[in-house]
């Protein structure tokens, strides 16, 4: 791997951007918590309201196919009222939408509430990303970005946990009254600390390509998501095929555009398409992984339940520890290094799980919290590493099109993992899958290679848009 240039001692961050970051963070845990905890009530409220499955589990994918429709408008809405403003006010309609979801008297209402929720969260999580990205120099990013990701890794971590006991002891409302005294809390903190930022009043809406993104997208991973669960059959198939068209349209039009919905023209920049593709394959690793893990351990493994989300517990509580020193290596060294190293715990531990079944006690534990400590590396330094080559200007686009990149590759990932062990039985299944991961491993390892090489050709004199000091 080419060495990055030497680097000098990472600058001291003030606390006053770390309140910044708490701040946001608390909006991006809600957000994640959400996308998970959720599911363990299902059959909770289809027995309370007597629906069937088929209309439950729109509260929980209903929430998702939201947050992507809403995705690719975050950019423009943060250019043209400030990220600041644009942060505070999804928050507050997701505290809304988490009081009408707790609220709900039927099925039908709860998925209009939960889609409320999701497109706040589409909007929220890059808002709040552009609002650090802001306020930090390029050589803070890593360990803000390693805090706010053990935040935000925490969320689907301890949501299978904490959604269990919540229902042991209250009703699955609950699961949504508790978003309401935290949102309304991180509202009031964030008053005078975190900057509004500079509106552009001027800037006019690509409605055209919120159309077509704003459709495409959603409909591709709808349609990959279905695949990996009912195989290819019409739906997907014409609603991935419609989406594709759609985005397509989109990049003709951006091409094209005076001021498209999002700056395509990043990409040609050869580190930030490298750090997002990279957090593409991270994505489709670490959702993957999630899929292919529970099966293998309780079917193959013979884990019952319980032992299986301890396990996985173990390996959030892994990503969550090494994410913050994972940040301050890759303000030290590099992103490149830093993500060579988590590719290559992913790699081993891919292929360790194979032999799984014949590990002492408690190695098998030992192997997925290494496994955690991976993703943690693998992830946070790319995207630090794409917020760092890119300016001030155009981090409402880079957060953007990053969060589009971890989703479609998780997506991906999650249903080629599926179609891999439909087509595929018994042990066959579980070692094709860990192959799969291995090889996304290996090409996070190469993708690390090109993270390297134009790291030092990031915009080092970008200027600080510290909107604290500004837009006030």
């Amino acid at each position: 791997m080419s060495p990055e240039p030497r680097r000098s001692p990472p600058t001291r961050i003030p606390s006053r951007v770390w309140w910044i970051a708490a701040v946001t963070g608390v909006g991006a845990f809600m957000a994640m918590l959400d996308s998970t905890v959720a599911n363990l009530a299902v059959e909770s409220i289809r027995v309370e309201f007597d629906a069937s499955l088929a209309d439950v589990q729109w509260v929980a994918t209903g929430y998702l196919v939201a947050l992507a429709v809403s995705l690719p408008a975050a950019g423009w809405l943060g250019v043209r009222h400030g990220y600041g403003r644009v942060w505070a006010a999804a928050l507050a309609v997701f505290v809304v939408g988490s009081a009408l979801c707790a609220l709900a008297p039927a099925v039908p209402v709860l998925i209009a509430a939960r889609l409320l929720q999701g497109l706040a969260a589409g909007i929220m999580v890059p808002a709040g990303q552009a609002v650090i990205g802001a306020v930090a120099g390029p050589d803070q990013l890593g360990r803000l970005m390693g805090a706010l990701g053990v935040v935000v890794s925490l969320g689907p971590a301890l949501g299978p946990a904490f959604g269990g006991l919540l229902l042991d002891v209250a009703s699955w409302r609950w699961l949504f009254w508790i978003n309401v005294p935290i949102g309304v809390v991180a509202l009031v903190a964030a008053r005078g600390l975190v900057p509004p930022g500079r509106g552009d009043p001027g800037r006019t809406l690509d409605r055209r390509g919120l159309v077509l993104l704003g459709a495409g997208l959603p409909l591709a991973l709808y349609g990959i998501t279905e695949i990996g669960v009912s195989r290819a059959t019409a739906v997907p198939l014409a609603a991935v095929l419609l989406g594709l068209a759609l985005t397509a349209g989109f990049v003709r039009s951006a091409a094209g555009a005076r001021r498209p919905l999002i700056d395509l023209g990043l990409l040609r920049h050869r580190g930030f398409t490298a750090a997002t593709v990279t957090t593409g394959l991270t994505g489709a690793n670490m959702y993957g992984g999630l899929l292919l893990l529970p099966l293998y351990l309780q079917l193959d493994a013979g884990m019952d339940t319980t032992a299986t989300g301890l396990m996985l517990l173990a390996m959030g509580l892994g990503s969550a520890v090494a994410l913050y020193a994972g940040g301050r290596m890759t303000d030290r060294y590099g992103a490149g290094p830093v993500i060579a190293a988590g590719a290559a715990m992913l790699l081993l531990t891919s292929v360790a799980f194979l032999a799984v079944g014949s590990m002492p006690a408690g190695v098998p534990v030992v192997v997925l919290v290494l496994r955690g400590i991976g993703l943690a590396l693998a992830q946070l330094p790319a995207t630090a590493a794409a917020y760092a080559a890119v300016t001030a200007d155009q981090l409402g686009d880079a957060t953007t099109l990053v969060n589009i990149a971890q989703r479609v590759g998780g997506a991906i990932g999650a249903a080629g993992l599926v179609v891999l062990l439909s087509a595929t039985t018994g042990d066959d299944g579980y070692g094709w899958g860990f192959a799969a991961l291995a090889v996304v491993s290996a090409l996070t390892l190469a993708a690390a290679r090109d993270v390297a090489a134009h790291a030092g050709r990031r915009h080092r004199g970008r200027p600080r848009a510290d909107e604290g000091r500004s837009g006030r």
